[in-house]
């Protein structure tokens, strides 16, 4: 793309709001890395802007980024997914910061979690800050916006066990831990919600050995649970 007509440039900008991405269907990915991701994942690129092509004031104008990247995409979203009460997989309950969503996408992929289940209310998995952090697990990882309750409920049914992380609950190093199973991440301030607890069939806790920290950042504490997980596999 060698121009960029002021039409394209709107569209672009109005894709940080997510109610234009709802519009539209559409999100953004910038960087190198992230724009080959996207490309390689089979979903429809529907624009490309290369920074040697345009510009630099022009990719200021359009990048999400403090510092504006080499190459921008415009993607198209993919259709909902679906997957059954089965495999690993995790339900966060109300997580609504994009750093940590995208961290936790990140993990998933890297410890081989089948599917993510969030709440409606958890952050967008599109928000451009999710995207970047992600860092390419956004192409390859489900997530599914649910009832988390009903969620877990559903697992259960399955003959599976919901595994919440709380403050007071089993040692996860100490715990017998299952290859399948649902396990719930609260929210960032106010852990897991009431009708979310209820339907847990276990508690787990990381324990601290310092005293000093009152909690773990929803992220990290994914990452060691996760782990745990996967040491008993």
């Amino acid at each position: 793309m060698e121009t960029l007509s002021n039409k394209d440039i709107k569209l672009i900008r109005s894709l940080r709001e997510k109610k234009f991405r709802d519009e539209l269907g559409l999100f953004t990915v910038e960087g190198e890395k992230m724009v080959a991701e996207a490309k390689d994942s089979g979903l429809e690129i529907v624009m490309t802007v290369r920074r040697d092509e345009v510009g630099e004031a022009i990719m200021e104008r359009i990048s999400a980024c403090s510092s504006p990247s080499p190459v921008l995409a415009v993607v198209r979203m993919p259709a909902p997914a679906s997957h059954p009460a089965s495999g690993l997989c995790l339900a966060l309950d109300s997580v609504r910061d994009p750093g940590n969503m995208g961290t936790i996408l990140r993990l998933a992929d890297w410890f081989g979690v089948d599917c993510i289940f969030a709440s409606p209310d958890s952050v967008e998995i599109y928000n451009p800050k999710v995207v970047q952090a992600s860092m390419g697990a956004i192409f390859r990882k489900k997530l599914i916006y649910c009832d988390i309750a009903a969620k877990c409920a559903e697992f259960r049914a399955a003959g599976l066990e919901v595994l919440g992380t709380f403050l007071n609950g089993e040692n996860i190093y100490k715990a017998d831990l299952p290859a399948e199973g649902l396990i719930v991440m609260g929210n960032e301030a106010n852990g897991i919600s009431e009708a979310v607890s209820s339907a847990c069939s276990r508690r787990l806790t990381i324990p601290s050995f310092g005293g000093g920290a009152e909690s773990l950042n929803v992220s990290v504490a994914a990452a060691i649970v996760v782990s745990e997980f996967r040491r008993w596999k």
